[in-house]
């Protein structure tokens, strides 16, 4: 199994989770509002009058063989949406309960 967490503008919110949707993917964790700033471009989303965007982020847990084709739909998202920003970063699940 792969982890895989997503941070994202909020704006992203209801695509992200129809992309969920659309690619079966049932389990998730969701943080509705997260801060952060991305590492070359972009500006930071601190919800504060400077900067007044805010962050979501999503953790979901999916079967090997459909981790890939989930990055690769989130990398088209975040191409169809670059001004609002989206990561994604997997790992391995060695056990879970």
């Amino acid at each position: 199994m792969k982890a895989i967490f997503i941070p994202f503008n909020q704006a992203l919110k209801e695509r992200l989770i129809d992309l969920l949707d659309r690619m079966n993917v049932r389990g998730f964790t969701l943080w509705d509002e997260v801060q952060g700033r991305g590492n070359h471009t972009g500006e930071p989303h601190y919800g504060n009058h400077a900067w007044p965007t805010l962050n979501s982020a999503l953790l979901t847990v999916v079967p090997d063989d459909r981790a890939n084709d989930l990055l690769a739909q989130l990398r088209t998202l975040d191409l169809e949406n670059q001004a609002q920003g989206l990561h994604a970063f997997m790992w391995d699940i060695e056990k879970a309960i």
